[in-house]
């Protein structure tokens, strides 16, 4: 009797242990699951705008974007979005990757070498067509490069009066034509019709371009690193080569004395062309010596 009621005891334990271990993986389990859909849903909800993927029902919106952002290498992150821009059906309008160097040093390494030092931080300014359709699908081929997201701004603008605008005024455009058309032709009847003709031409160009903003988002992108870059470059020692042929004493002397030939040239070139000067200057020397001469004997035979 007491040999069963220790073997029922155990196994009642047994039970009991293994039953916790079955309820704690199951715990796991769904803490795992939660956390999972947790960071999905942070993923998604960071990536996705609700304004790039709303639709309703008889609206027409004109969809912008602006994303600002840090990223781990502008370079890759530039080569990546311009991929998913065009995987999705878009194009690039603009797209200015530039270093802005924040300081550069030479160190000289030997008599020949040296090393030149550059302190950098890499940025891009880009603009994007995307299918209004795929933009949402583009924010999250954006966000994918993101190392910290500066701002994003997803605008949605209604213009679905504006469309309606545009038809009646075409209507406008095409009635006022009709009855140009009736008048008896003269130079007025010219001046009307050029004058409604570009108007419809603008008001054409209007409608393009709105069907074209309606067809494809605008979305501005600038990205940059948040830390500097160092570019180290093997570069030449420039301070021997300058000072190896700074001062060549042979050379200078033969160049001097080269220099001074022709420079007594020149004066005896410059000399002969103003002779005539020079004459009258003799002249008048002459003349002021005589007269100097002249004038003492003079004072004599008075005395």
């Amino acid at each position: 009797m007491k040999t069963t009621y220790i073997t029922l005891s155990l196994s009642a334990v047994l039970l009991l242990g293994i039953y916790s271990c079955k309820k704690g993986e199951v715990a796991t389990t769904d803490l795992d699951a939660y956390a999972t859909s947790d960071t999905t849903a942070a993923v998604v909800s960071d990536s996705i705008s609700s304004v790039a993927s709303m639709k309703v029902k008889d609206k027409q919106f004109i969809k912008t974007g602006d994303v600002s952002m840090e990223v781990k290498d502008v370079y890759n992150a530039t080569i990546a979005i311009e991929k998913s821009v065009q995987e999705l059906g878009g194009f690039v309008t603009n797209s200015n990757l530039q270093s802005n160097v924040v300081s550069e040093s030479t160190y000289n390494t030997s008599n020949e070498e040296a090393m030149l030092v550059k302190k950098y931080q890499t940025e891009n300014t880009m603009q994007v067509r995307i299918p209004t359709e795929k933009l949402d699908d583009l924010l999250i081929a954006i966000n994918a490069n993101k190392l910290f997201l500066n701002s994003r701004s997803i605008n949605a603008e209604d213009v679905t009066a504006n469309i309606k605008y545009s038809e009646l005024e075409g209507k406008r455009n095409q009635k006022t034509a009709e009855n140009i058309s009736k008048l008896k032709t003269n130079k007025d009847k010219v001046t009307l019709d050029n004058e409604n003709m570009s108007e419809g031409n603008l008001q054409k160009l209007q409608s393009m371009n709105m069907t074209d903003d309606l067809k494809y988002s605008t979305v501005d992108i600038y990205i940059k690193e948040p830390q500097l870059r160092i570019a180290e470059i093997a570069v030449t020692n420039t301070t021997s080569i300058d000072n190896k042929y700074k001062y060549n004493f042979i050379y200078d002397a033969k160049d001097g004395f080269i220099y001074g030939f022709y420079l007594i040239q020149r004066i005896i070139v410059a000399l002969i062309n103003i002779w005539p000067i020079l004459l009258i200057a003799a002249a008048l020397i002459y003349f002021l010596k005589k007269r100097k001469t002249s004038k003492p004997e003079h004072s004599k035979i008075q005395e």
